[in-house]
């Protein structure tokens, strides 16, 4: 495809269907192009009733995903639960190219490589040790203190995959609980004395690098809230977490959307906590926020185009994350003062089903000062029920 023409018979393959996927699909209907995702859920997914091209299979299984990916003219993901060496072989099987590639995202796969790759490249990380048996949690504790945090080295989110130890006991609980008897490998860091939790886009390719402001992420047992942008921190702070990650995304030569998760630390000190191949939660309030989305700028950079511009359309973003209130087929009420509100935007994500804690809509609110926005936003979505 050139760069300077959208064929109206390009498809654009997502790995993953769900609000992620349906997310940048709109953006890909925009253009006037297809869109074919490929599931492994049982469940019906978000993105799967917008398009005939519904694919289902296994992340681990080669067959499965070629079948997918020769269908597509470019393939990109939407999570990071697949095997580097799976994507390569799809690749070569189906000769359609995926981004960001498989060389780049073996060198964030999990979070042990992610921290060895980023170390190496001179960004400061969080302190970590693979652990392999009862005397490296012991160990780890004496030398970084206690708490720290134990994780899943591939396929933690919301809170999944990771705990938070205070005490070796506690410690060996959570190493069996989280598969370390099994084979998995998990990881320690260290709890980060930090003041707040910063997180910056950015969307590369051939053409350029475009990096999204520095906003903060409001976290609430391990999940993420709220969404504040421009962060309220100082900007030099601010531009610090933009420099890391675009030495971070250029570290793996990346190519796609990819979000970079910081601690800023009582000292000042911004440090690289995680990464993300993809759009992030972290990004959504970008759609309206921002000239041009995290989604859409995902599609441009897999698809070669020219990158759109990164800059606030207001001074002040805030975006609520509604998680699911009930157990139940998903219903969304009492939206009528978030529709009301001039410059809100609710997004529901078309999920059928609700659980408790599930992200399943958002509502960002632009304004002019970002307390007062953060404020007005929580007030208008605080009764809504999902």
């Amino acid at each position: 495809m050139s760069s300077n023409s959208l064929p109206a018979n390009y498809k654009i393959g997502f790995l993953g269907a769900g609000q992620l996927a349906r997310m940048s699909s709109l953006q890909a209907f925009r253009f006037g192009i297809q869109v074919a995702v490929f599931s492994d859920r049982d469940e019906n997914e978000p993105v799967q009733f917008m398009t005939p091209f519904s694919f289902s299979g296994s992340f681990d299984s080669v067959d499965d995903m070629a079948a997918f990916a020769k269908q597509c003219d470019v393939v990109t993901l939407e999570n990071e639960f697949i095997s580097s060496e799976i994507l390569k072989e799809v690749q070569e099987q189906s000769g359609t190219p995926i981004y960001p590639s498989p060389d780049s995202f073996a060198l964030i796969e999990n979070k042990l490589i992610e921290k060895q790759t980023f170390e190496k490249a001179g960004i400061p990380v969080t302190p970590y040790q693979l652990i392999e048996d009862a005397k490296d949690l012991e160990a780890f504790g004496k030398k970084h203190g206690w708490p720290y945090v134990l994780k899943s080295s591939k396929g933690g989110y919301d809170g999944y995959g990771n705990e938070t130890v205070r005490d070796l006991e506690k410690a060996k609980k959570a190493y069996q609980s989280l598969g370390g008897n099994t084979g998995r490998d998990i990881i320690a860091e260290a709890f980060v004395d930090f003041t707040n939790e910063l997180a910056v886009q950015v969307a590369r390719n051939e053409t350029g690098t475009v990096v999204y402001p520095c906003c903060e992420t409001v976290q609430k047992d391990h999940i993420c809230v709220a969404v504040l942008s421009p962060a309220p921190v100082n900007s030099r702070y601010q531009i610090r977490a933009q420099e890391l990650a675009l030495s971070a995304a250029e570290a793996i030569d990346g190519k796609g959307i990819f979000a970079f998760e910081f601690f800023l630390t009582e000292n000042g000190d911004v440090i690289l906590n995680e990464s993300a191949p993809r759009p992030h939660n972290s990004g959504h309030y970008t759609i309206e926020g921002c000239i041009t989305s995290q989604f859409e700028n995902h599609v441009r950079a897999v698809m070669g185009l020219s990158l759109g511009s990164s800059r606030l359309n207001k001074p002040a973003v805030a975006m609520i994350n509604l998680l699911g209130t009930h157990k139940r087929p998903a219903e969304v009420t009492h939206i009528k003062k978030a529709l009301a509100a001039e410059n809100g935007h609710l997004h529901i994500y078309g999920k059928m089903e609700s659980k408790v804690g599930r992200k399943m809509a958002h509502f960002t609110l632009l304004g002019e000062d970002l307390e007062a926005t953060y404020n007005k936003a929580k007030t208008l979505s605080r009764n809504i029920e999902i």
